[in-house]
């Protein structure tokens, strides 16, 4: 790596739009490579090559972070509920693995690399703090002997684990972001959005913000609670978002994965580049300098997200090479009425339609309330059985 790259800190303490990369676990979904279900990364081992073209083409994009494909690589999870990578695969090696494929990109645009750790079955399973945070130190002593420059604490749906993971990743020496999954209405134990933040910060996070479960303009308004708490608590603290892109105004607490949809039937919902734009917009005027996206958010998104912000990072990403903001490229397509969507004010105001007759726009979320210390939540090793099945449909229905 150059030994003139510049830290995620000095970038952020310098103004700069720091921007992220996308959700890796459902484009490799997607692309055949993780399973729905478990989430979990050991494509890093099993297809290096799918995981770093897709950290390429998040660079291509406009992406400065090259965050390792880490998510949900913790040996509890790994042998939770049946998941057959613990068979193969341990936690640290994966992280390894993943580790080394975000510096390899990364060295390709000078940008910076992150190792991120998530919540865990181990507090979800109310085993405690002290047990909680050896999973996350394990985690996070490969990402600092691997040579990361920051930590993150991302996808936490309760306040009270990821100041555990805060403290953990405080202590190796590391910048430290924190992101939560959570919306608006706040965490799941019922701490506000604004509270969360300020609790982040009081742990010792750098970096505050939401990942995650919601989508950009949700995120964002969840994001203006966590700055207003922050002000009336005097702290300060850079922020960050990385929402969904897909959108949930039906969504309640619990976020998309209460959503009927979830997780095969999504599509429908993907926001397009235009509302990327937006969304860049607005986190910027918020005041949010670390801008990226989460689950859905694919390369051509971040894009947007750059090629929005180009005056104010002074650059187009090498993405926009083959690509005109605004179609201006349409002008020279065959089709005159084609040609005439060369044209901002077109893009900007048009409501895309869905194409399907019989599809509502709003669905009816699940809203079991399960949260930690639910007895459904419990780990286990042993895979779901049949007859649990039936009881969970039974209990739906």
């Amino acid at each position: 790596m150059s030994s003139t790259k510049r830290g995620i800190l000095e970038r952020l303490n310098a103004g700069e739009v720091v921007i992220g990369d996308g959700g890796f676990v459902f484009a490799l979904e997607k692309r055949g490579y993780v399973k729905a279900g478990p989430w979990t990364p050991e494509a890093a081992v099993e297809h290096p090559e799918a995981v770093r073209q897709l950290h390429r083409e998040f660079l291509r994009a406009g992406s400065d972070v090259m965050q390792a494909f880490s998510f949900y690589a913790s040996d509890d999870k790994l042998c939770n509920r049946g998941n057959e990578a613990k068979e193969k695969f341990t936690g640290a090696g994966i992280n390894k693995a993943a580790c080394d494929l975000a510096k390899e990109v990364a060295a390709e645009g000078n940008a910076i690399t992150l190792g991120g750790l998530c919540q865990t079955p181990t507090y979800l399973s109310g085993k405690g703090k002290k047990a909680t945070q050896e999973v996350f130190l394990k985690q996070a002593k490969v990402f600092v002997d691997n040579g990361m420059d920051f930590l993150l604490c991302e996808y936490f749906e309760h306040v009270e684990e990821i100041e555990w993971a805060i403290e953990v990743c405080k202590t190796l020496g590391k910048p430290v972001a924190a992101t939560m999954c959570i919306g608006p209405e706040g965490d799941l134990h019922g701490n506000s959005a604004g509270d969360c933040a300020v609790r982040m910060v009081k742990a010792g996070a750098d970096i505050v913000g939401i990942n995650c479960h919601f989508d950009p303009f949700v995120c964002l308004e969840g994001m203006r609670k966590m700055k207003a708490g922050l002000d009336a608590a005097g702290l300060k603290a850079h922020l960050m978002v990385q929402p969904l892109a897909f959108h949930t105004p039906d969504a309640k607490k619990q976020g998309f994965i209460d959503l009927p949809e979830f997780p095969f039937a999504l599509e429908p919902r993907i926001a397009t580049r235009w509302d990327m734009h937006r969304y860049a917009r607005e986190a910027y005027e918020i005041g949010i300098r670390y801008i990226g996206g989460c689950c859905g958010f694919e390369p051509y998104h971040i894009r947007a997200v750059a090629e929005e912000l180009a005056k104010e990072r002074g650059k187009l990403p090498k993405g926009s090479d083959k690509h005109d903001m605004w179609g201006q490229g349409l002008r020279m397509h065959t089709k005159p009425w084609v040609r005439a969507r060369a044209d901002r004010k077109y893009w900007e105001t048009l409501c895309p339609a869905s194409g399907r007759p019989y599809s509502a726009s709003l669905a009816n979320p699940d809203l079991w309330g399960v949260t930690a210390g639910n007895e459904d939540l419990m780990q286990q090793v042993t895979a779901t059985s049949e007859e649990e099945i039936k009881k969970l449909i039974a209990r739906k229905a």
